[in-house]
């Protein structure tokens, strides 16, 4: 599952990654597509290796390569989560109730960066997908709150990053990484309600 997951997320975030370069010219570096793509192929590269890893160590692993390979402050925080995450299921979090752990994934994502909800980032997008996954939503539906989440982030004012600097000018504009997050989360629903074990 783990080499289905990684092969989802890598294709979602090619085909889209001038798309995210190009939300990302109107209020940061123009290279979060760039980034990402980069991230997700060091990823992909290692991906018979992390296949044959618990998921927490795998889940960790792959924080890791996000960290070293995504440039701008995307890594450190899709980094963060995923790290996060490995280390919660390691400690005792229970894969089957994945909501709390997902929660206590986020907010160490927010620490990490500084935010929180409302500040134009991919907070906007992983707070309500835990608050659907939390809520027993379908597959389906989580995904469509990532989309709608991330579209939600155009008449917000960024308040960190790059784009904070632009004060009102970022208004209008789809956060880069929130729109990479609801990618990201579209694919994993998308392989997660196909998956259907050997």
């Amino acid at each position: 599952m783990i080499s289905g997951l990684i092969e989802a997320c890598r294709a979602a975030i090619a085909a889209h990654a001038d798309h995210l370069c190009e939300l990302d010219s109107a209020i940061g570096d123009g290279d979060h597509g760039t980034n990402m793509r980069r991230g997700c192929e060091a990823v992909s590269a290692d991906g018979h290796a992390l296949a044959d890893l618990p998921l927490p160590d795998a889940l960790e692993r792959i924080g890791m390569l996000l960290v070293m390979n995504i440039g701008g402050a995307a890594g450190p925080l899709y980094g963060t989560l995923l790290i996060e995450l490995g280390r919660q299921l390691r400690t005792g979090g229970d894969a089957a109730a994945f909501a709390p752990v997902l929660e206590r994934a986020i907010d160490a994502v927010a620490r990490r960066g500084r935010a929180k909800a409302g500040d134009k980032t991919l907070l906007d997008v992983l707070y309500p997908v835990h608050a659907a996954l939390a809520g027993r939503s379908a597959l389906t539906e989580i995904a469509e709150r990532a989309e709608h989440s991330a579209h939600d982030t155009a008449p917000m004012r960024a308040m960190r990053g790059r784009a904070a600097y632009l004060g009102d000018r970022s208004i209008g504009h789809v956060d880069p990484g929130a729109s990479s997050c609801a990618l990201l989360t579209t694919a994993i629903c998308r392989y997660l309600g196909e998956y259907r074990p050997a």
